[in-house]
């Protein structure tokens, strides 16, 4: 079967590497270059980020709704969200490294990227109130447990899974794609 524009969703679906192959060869200019506008720092991050995004891609193309938007659109927050995963991780193994090690780092560039990576989110959980965007960034930024959270915020583990939930759902249909990535 031959994969066209009209297909290769419904071909990603069930599983044609054909139709992946089509979205690496129609697609990969975007995928670059919404991954080296978000790494540009990190090239080094870059084609590993770009493995990551086609493989989010091909296990969560069942998320994929056609009602809520463009592929493209889909597709460009898939390669955000996953390049900003990829900072988060770097400026985490580097916070990890031995004092030796952050030595040899250039102080200007790991700054630089956590600014970025502040910005990122910032920008990403504007559309939440402020409260929830507390909730949000000390449970998935400052990695707090839901025990601490509820604790710091003076609210029960039920209300704040509820507020979490909640703010998930305004965020997916903020940005159009599926939070199962």
């Amino acid at each position: 079967m031959k994969i066209t524009e009209k297909n290769f969703i419904t071909q990603l679906q069930r599983g044609n590497e054909k139709a992946l192959e089509y979205v690496i060869d129609t697609y990969s200019g975007l995928i670059v270059s919404v991954v080296r506008k978000q790494l540009y720092h990190l090239p080094e991050l870059q084609q590993e980020c770009i493995n990551d995004v086609l493989l989010a891609l091909w296990q969560h193309i069942d998320s994929y709704d056609t009602q809520r938007s463009t592929f493209v659109n889909w597709l460009a927050g898939i390669c955000r969200y996953k390049a900003i995963d990829c900072r988060r991780m770097w400026l985490k193994h580097m916070q990890e490294q031995p004092l030796e090690a952050a030595e040899q780092l250039p102080d200007e560039r790991a700054t630089l990227l956590e600014q970025e990576i502040f910005d990122e989110v910032e920008e990403l959980l504007s559309c939440l109130k402020e409260s929830d965007r507390q909730l949000f960034r000390q449970l998935f930024v400052e990695d707090m447990t839901v025990e601490q959270v509820a604790q710091n915020m003076n609210i029960s583990r039920d209300v704040l899974y509820n507020r979490v939930s909640r703010g998930r759902k305004q965020l997916r249909q903020k940005y159009c794609v599926s939070g199962k990535e």
